[in-house]
C-alpha cells in the first residue's frame, strides 16, 4: 500500500493543527528538489580540493571504474541512463530471460529444484567432492544431503573419484530426490549411464559433463565433437539429463574478465549446437542437452550483471537459430570463483564466497556451488565442506533471498551494466565466430591474447593493490597458522590456458620469506611523535608485511641495529620529510643501511633514499626489490 492510500486517524480536537497527520505523504517532500547538475558541481569540488585539477567534461568519467575490456561503470546512474536500454527486458521464464530462466523467479520453483528437494524460493544447492577415499566421500555426501545440500557434483578420474567406484559412491543416494553432475570425460558419463541404464525416474537437473571444448582450452590438444549426439541420444532416455557442461570457468580460471567468460561461453555453445545438429538432433533437442557453468566473484554487481547478460545472448542464439522459446532458457550453475580464493588467510574465503553466493542468487542462477574456503589449500575437511553448505542455506532459508524475482531488475546501474556486459560480450563472441569458431580461436591463440591482456591489465591492478586482497595485499598477518589439508590432485589438464591466482604473486613472496628461517625485516625509522608519524608507519608496515617482511619501527636511525637488517623506510610528515629525511636518510647508512625508502610520493625527491612507497605505487616490484636487497630465494 502507498502512503497516499493510508487515511489518517480521526482528528483529535486537542491536537494541535500543525501536528495533524497530512491526508499526503510525500516522501522526502521536505527536501528541495536536486538536479543532476548539481550534484556534478558538488563533486567537481570535493575532486578539486583533492588535487584533480584537470577534470574531464564530466565527473562521471573522471570517477568511471573498468570492470571488463570495454565495459566502465559510473559512480551514479539516474532514470536518464535507462534512456537507451533495450525496452524490454521480458519477466522471470519468457525471452530474452534475462529477468530469469523460469517462471517463479528463476529456479524457484522450477521442475528440476522441486524435484532436487530445494527450498522454496531458493536454488539447486549443488556440492561437489572429488576426495579419492571411496569411504570418505560417501561419508561426505550423506552429511551434505541430510544437512541442506539438493544435488551432487561428483569429479571422477584420476586423483579424484574412482571411475570404477561411482556405483559405490552413489549407492544410498536416492537419484529421484538428488540430481548428479559428474565431471571427468567420457568415462565418467559412460559410467553413469551405465549406472542409470533402464531407469526413467531421474531426478532432472543432472549431468554427465561433457565438455570437449573446455578440455582443449585447457590442454591445448585438440577435441573431438563427433560422439556427442550419440551420447545424448542415450541421456535422451532418462528426462531430464543433460549431456553438456559449457564451463565458463575454464576461461575465468586463466584470467578472463566477465567478458571473454561470457563471450567464449557463447561460442562454445553455438559450437557444440552445430556438432548435435549436424548429426541429426533437432535445435530443441541440442539446447536441452546443454548447461552453462560460470563463475560467481565477490565483484557481486558485475556477477548478477554477467548472469543475466548471459541469459538474454542465448536466448539471441536460440533465436537465430530456430529454437522454441521455451527451449531458449539457458540453465546455469555458478560456481564461486577459484581466482578469488586465496592460501593465505583463508578464513576471508568465507566472506568472499558469500558475497559471491548472494551475486548468484541475486542474478537467477539455477544452481549454485560455494567452494569451501580451504579449496586452495588442499581437500576440504568437513568443517569447510559445512560451511559451504550453510552458506547457502542461510541465503535461501534465512536470508529468503530466493523468494523475489529479479531482486536487481528495475536499477539503473544492473540493467546498464546488463546492457554493456551484454553488448561487449557479443563483439567478443562474433570476433570468435569470424576466426572461425571457439577451436580455431584457440589454436591461433586469439583467445589467449585476448585473456592474457585481460589479466595483465587486471595484474596490474592487484600489483598497485587498487584491487586491494584483504589478508595478503591488505592487512597481512604474519603470526597466522594455516590448517593442514591433504593435497588435492591437478584435476585440471595444463599445456593450453593457463590458471592463476589473483594472490598467487603476493603469495609466493609470503612463502619465500617463510622458507628463509629467520624472517626478513624492514626498519621503519620514525620522525617525530606518533600522531605525526602513525598514518605513514601504518601504511608502510601494511605494504611491507604483505611481502613477508616484519616491520619493526624506532625512532629516528636508533632502532636499526636491533632491528637486524640492512633495509629501512623513513615514515613522517611532509614538513618533516623537507627539515630531516635526508639527514636521517644519511643517518640510516651510516649505521648500515644499503636501501633506504620513504613513505611518500617520488616528487617528494630527498636525497638519499632509494625508493618511495606510496598509494598507487607497485607494491610487488618494491616488495621484489626488497627481497632481492635482503638476499630472500624466490
Amino acid at each position: 500500500m502507498s502512503t497516499t492510500d493510508q487515511k489518517p486517524p480521526a482528528a483529535d480536537a486537542d491536537v494541535p493543527a500543525e501536528h495533524a497527520v497530512p491526508e499526503d505523504l510525500a516522501l522526502a517532500g521536505e527536501f528541495d528538489a536536486v538536479t543532476r547538475d548539481q550534484w556534478r558541481e558538488l563533486v567537481a569540488g570535493v575532486l578539486r580540493k583533492a588535487g584533480r585539477e584537470d577534470l574531464p567534461d564530466t565527473v562521471e568519467d573522471a570517477l568511471r571504474r573498468q570492470v571488463a575490456p570495454g565495459v566502465t561503470v559510473a559512480p551514479l546512474y539516474t532514470a536518464e541512463d535507462a534512456g537507451d536500454l533495450p525496452a524490454g527486458v521480458g519477466v522471470p521464464g519468457l525471452p530474452p530471460f534475462v529477468r530469469g530462466s523460469r517462471p517463479g523467479g528463476g529456479p524457484a520453483g522450477s521442475a528440476e529444484v522441486t524435484a532436487a528437494g530445494g527450498a522454496s524460493g531458493g536454488w539447486d544447492v549443488r556440492q561437489r567432492h572429488a576426495h579419492p577415499d571411496v569411504a570418505v566421500t560417501k561419508e561426505a555426501i550423506a552429511a551434505d544431503l541430510e544437512n541442506g545440500v539438493t544435488s551432487l557434483w561428483l569429479v571422477l578420474g584420476e586423483g579424484a573419484i574412482p571411475v570404477g567406484s561411482l556405483g559405490e559412491v552413489l549407492s544410498d543416494v536416492y537419484l529421484d530426490l538428488a540430481p548428479v553432475s559428474v565431471s571427468g570425460g567420457l568415462p565418467a558419463a559412460e559410467a553413469f549411464l551405465a549406472l542409470v541404464e533402464g531407469r526413467t525416474d531421474l531426478a532432472p537437473g543432472s549431468s554427465l559433463g561433457l565438455d570437449p571444448l573446455g578440455v582443449e582450452a585447457a590442454s591445448g590438444e585438440r577435441q573431438d565433437l563427433s560422439g556427442l549426439a550419440d551420447v545424448a541420444r542415450r541421456a535422451a532416455a532418462h528426462p531430464g539429463l543433460r549431456t553438456v557442461v559449457v564451463d565458463g570457468t575454464v576461461f575465468a580460471d586463466a584470467g578472463a574478465s566477465v567478458v571473454e567468460e561470457l563471450g567464449c561461453s557463447l561460442a562454445a555453445g553455438v559450437a557444440y549446437l552445430r556438432a548435435l545438429t549436424d548429426a541429426g538432433l533437432s535445435v530443441d533437442e541440442a539446447a536441452a542437452q546443454l548447461e552453462f557453468r560460470y563463475s560467481a566473484s565477490a565483484d557481486q554487481f558485475t556477477t548478477i550483471a554477467a548472469l543475466r547478460a548471459a541469459r538474454r545472448l542465448w536466448d539471441r542464439v536460440g533465436e537465430v537459430s530456430g529454437a522454441s522459446p521455451e527451449a531458449r532458457a539457458q540453465r546455469q550453475h555458478a560456481v564461486t570463483s577459484s581466482v578469488m580464493t586465496t592460501k593465505r588467510d583463508p578464513w576471508v574465503n568465507m566472506l568472499r564466497t558469500t558475497v559471491a553466493c548472494f551475486a548468484a542468487g541475486v542474478g537467477g542462477a539455477d544452481a549454485v556451488t560455494v567452494q569451501p574456503f580451504d579449496a586452495a589449500l588442499g581437500l576440504p575437511d568437513s568443517f569447510s565442506r559445512r560451511i559451504a553448505r550453510n552458506t547457502q542455506s542461510l541465503l535461501v532459508e534465512e536470508g529468503h533471498l530466493g523468494r523475489v524475482l529479479d531482486p536487481a531488475g528495475g536499477s539503473w546501474y544492473v540493467e546498464s551494466l546488463t546492457d554493456s556486459l551484454a553488448r561487449a560480450a557479443w563483439d567478443w563472441f562474433t570476433e570468435i565466430e569470424r576466426a572461425g569458431g571457439l577451436s580455431a580461436a584457440l589454436a591461433s591463440g586469439l583467445v589467449r591474447d585476448r585473456i592474457a591482456a585481460a589479466w595483465d591489465a587486471r595484474a596490474k591492478r592487484l600489483a598497485t593493490r587498487a584491487d586491494a586482497i584483504t589478508g595478503v595485499s591488505e592487512f597481512p598477518n604474519l603470526a597466522e597458522k594455516l590448517p593442514e589439508r591433504q593435497p588435492a590432485a591437478a584435476l585440471t589438464p595444463t599445456g593450453g590456458l593457463p590458471r592463476v591466482r589473483a594472490a598467487q604473486e603476493f603469495e609466493s613472496l609470503r612463502d619465500a620469506t617463510d622458507a628463509a628461517g629467520t624472517r626478513p625485516s624492514v626498519y621503519l625509522a620514525t620522525i617525530g611523535p606518533i600522531a605525526k608519524h602513525t598514518a605513514r608507519s601504518t601504511f608502510a608496515g601494511n605494504l611491507f608485511q604483505a611481502g613477508g617482511l616484519a616491520t619493526p619501527s624506532g625512532d629516528g636511525a636508533s632502532g636499526l641495529a636491533e632491528a637486524g637488517t640492512t633495509v629501512a623506510c623513513i615514515c613522517g610528515t611532509d614538513k618533516d620529510y623537507a627539515s630531516e629525511a635526508a639527514a636521517l636518510a644519511a643517518e640510516l647508512k651510516a649505521a648500515g643501511a644499503t636501501q633506504v625508502w620513504l613513505a611518500g610520493k617520488p616528487d617528494l625527491d630527498v636525497d638519499g633514499v632509494d625508493g618511495y612507497v606510496f598509494a598507487g605505487c607497485d607494491a610487488l616490484a618494491a616488495l621484489r626489490t626488497v627481497h632481492e636487497q635482503l638476499g630472500v630465494k624466490a
